[in-house]
C-alpha cells in the first residue's frame, strides 16, 4: 500500500496545506537547492515522486533510488524516462537514474559516492534487525555528505482519531521527539556527523506543545571521507538488482553536442543569408533607375549585415557576401553569436563539430549557400 495515501487516510481530518508528502518532498528539494550536491540517492522511494521531483534540479547529475518492493517501483517508473523535448534540446548537464531492488540493510557499492542520501519515512518501516544495520550501512558504508531522515513524531498521534496505535500498518514502531533524537544523536556521535532537528506539518493553534507532525533530522558529515584508502576496505560484489536505467541526452555528449551545433549553425546562417539577401535586393530596387549608381552600390559592403540581428563590430574579413549565385557566411560571423560561441567554447571546436555536415567553400572558411539551387528546390 502507497504510504502517503495511508496517511492522508488520517491527516484529511487536520488539513495540511500541502498535503504533508508534498511538504517532505519540499524539504528535500529546498536542501538541494542550498547544498547543490550532484549525486543523490532517495532509499525507500516507493512511486519514485521525489526522484521525478529532483530530476528537474539542474545541479543534479546522478540521482538513485532504492526500494524493498519492485511492484510499487515500477507502477510510475516510466515518469523517469528521458521526453521527447529532452532530445530535441538536450541540457547542457549530464543525468542518469537508475532504480536498485533491494534492503538498506545490506551494503552495495553502487552506492558509493553520494552527496545527498534521503530516508523519508523509512526507517519506521524497517524490521528491529534492518533498523540496527541501517546506520552502518548508510553513515558507516555510503558515508554521504549530507543524510535526511524523516519519520512520524507520535506525539503528534492523539490529534488523529482514526489512529489506535501506528499510523500506517506496515510501520514496526513510532517513535516520540525523546526517541528520535536520542537515535539521531547516538547514530551521529558513532559515526561522525552533525545532526539539526526540524519538521514539517504544524500542529493547530493551541497543540504547539506536541511539535511537527512529521520529524526530520539532517546529518551533515563533519570531515571529508578518506577517499582511496576507505574504499578498498568496501565490498566489490554487488547485491542490490537494477530495474531501471535512464541516461538523459546532454551536450557534454558530443554526439548531442554536434547536433545541436549544427543546427544552430544553419539557422544563425540562414539568417544572416536572408538578411544579406533581403539587403542586396533592397539597394538593386532603390538604384534601379541609374545602372551606374547601381553597379557601386550593388556592392557587398559592411552594411550588408542589418544591424537588427545585433552583430557584433568585426573585420572586413568577417563580412559576408554574395558571389553570383552563392552566398558565403564566413564562420568568424557565425562563431560571434553567443548561443554558438556558448555551444562550442572555441573557434577550433565550431570546425571540427560541423565538418562534414555542413557545406563549406573549398577553404573551409565560410558556409556556402547557392540561392539558385533552393529556388528551384522551392
Amino acid at each position: 500500500m502507497d504510504k502517503n495515501f495511508q496517511e492522508e487516510q488520517f491527516t484529511g481530518i487536520i488539513k495540511f496545506t500541502p498535503p504533508l508528502y508534498k511538504q517532505r518532498y519540499q524539504f528535500v528539494k529546498d536542501l538541494v537547492g542550498k547544498y547543490k550536491p550532484k549525486k543523490v540517492a532517495d532509499l525507500g522511494c516507493a512511486d519514485c515522486t521525489l526522484l521525478w521531483m529532483l530530476k528537474f534540479c539542474s545541479c543534479i547529475e546522478v540521482l538513485a533510488g532504492l526500494d524493498i518492493c519492485t511492484s510499487i517501483m515500477k507502477e510510475k517508473m516510466h515518469r523517469l524516462s528521458p521526453l521527447p523535448v529532452d532530445y530535441l534540446q538536450p541540457a547542457e548537464r549530464s543525468l542518469t537514474v537508475t532504480l536498485h531492488h533491494g534492503s538498506v540493510a545490506h551494503k552495495d557499492p553502487c552506492m558509493l559516492g553520494f552527496d545527498l542520501v534521503t530516508c523519508i519515512e523509512l526507517i519506521e518501516h524497517l524490521e528491529e534487525s534492518e533498523l540496527k544495520k541501517f546506520p552502518e550501512v548508510v553513515f558507516g558504508f555510503m558515508a554521504p555528505s549530507i543524510v535526511v531522515i524523516s519519520t512520524p513524531n507520535s506525539e503528534f498521534n492523539p490529534l488523529f482519531p482514526g489512529v489506535t496505535l501506528f499510523r500506517h500498518p506496515d510501520h514496526k514502531f513510532e517513535w516520540n521527539r525523546v526517541q528520535f533524537q536520542s537515535w539521531a544523536l547516538e547514530t551521529a556521535r558513532r559515526y561522525d556527523y552533525s545532526v539539526e532537528f526540524t519538521g514539517v506539518g504544524h500542529p493547530p493553534t493551541g497543540m504547539e506543545n506536541v511539535g511537527f507532525c512529521t520529524q526530520i533530522g539532517v546529518f551533515v558529515r563533519k570531515h571529508p571521507q578518506n577517499s582511496e584508502p576507505a574504499q578498498f576496505e568496501k565490498p566489490t560484489e554487488g547485491v542490490y538488482k537494477t530495474v531501471f536505467k535512464a541516461v538523459y541526452p546532454s551536450l557534454k555528449d558530443e554526439k548531442y553536442l554536434q547536433n545541436a551545433v549544427v543546427s544552430e549553425v544553419i539557422f544563425t546562417a540562414q539568417i544572416i543569408k536572408q538578411s544579406l539577401l533581403d539587403h542586396v535586393m533592397s539597394e538593386h530596387e532603390e538604384y534601379n533607375g541609374d545602372p551606374t549608381e547601381r553597379k557601386s552600390k550593388f556592392q557587398p559592403s559592411m552594411n550588408c549585415f542589418s544591424d537588427n540581428l545585433g552583430k557584433l563590430v568585426v573585420e572586413k574579413s568577417m563580412e559576408p557576401f554574395v558571389d553570383g549565385h552563392v552566398v558565403y557566411i564566413p564562420l568568424t560571423t557565425i562563431f560571434s553569436f553567443p548561443k554558438v560561441n556558448q555551444l562550442c567554447g572555441t573557434f577550433e571546436k565550431l570546425c571540427k563539430l560541423i565538418a562534414g555536415k555542413v557545406t563549406l567553400s573549398s577553404d573551409g572558411s565560410a558556409v556556402m549557400f547557392n540561392t539558385e539551387q533552393e529556388n528551384e528546390e522551392n
